[in-house]
Formats: structure tokens, C-alpha cells, sequence
């Protein structure tokens, strides 16, 4: 089982709450560089950093991730 970001609605949810990648990086303890591989659904995020990353995007989990 694989989770991978909804790359339009990962990207709309994070731009809408006005963060750069950087910044969403910073706010999830998360590498600049991870952020960017998830964004493009280069890389995959166990459960609990994706209910991190849905928690300070203020959206749910279902939305900006697909179960693979």
C-alpha cells in the first residue's frame, strides 16, 4: 500500500493557505526536498505524515492523498 499526494489538490491546498514549499517544510519538520518529490508523486508518505501535512493544510486526508 502506497499513499501519494493528489498532486492538484496537495498543491491547491498548500498555495491557498498562502505556503511555499519551504515553508510547509519548515511548519512538518519535512525536507524541502521531500515536499517537492510528494508534489509531483515522486515519493510516498506513511499514515501519520500524511495526517501531519492534511492537519496544517486544513484539509482532509481523503483529499490530498490517494491510497495506492
Amino acid at each position: 500500500m502506497k499513499i501519494k499526494a493528489n498532486t492538484h489538490e496537495f498543491v491547491k491546498a498548500r498555495v491557498w493557505k498562502g505556503l511555499s514549499q519551504r515553508e510547509l517544510a519548515k511548519l512538518s519538520g519535512l525536507s524541502y526536498s521531500y515536499i517537492s518529490l510528494l508534489e509531483r508523486s515522486v515519493k510516498s508518505v506513511g499514515p501519520s505524515t500524511a495526517k501531519k501535512l492534511s492537519d496544517i493544510l486544513e484539509k482532509p486526508v481523503d483529499q490530498l492523498f490517494n491510497i495506492e
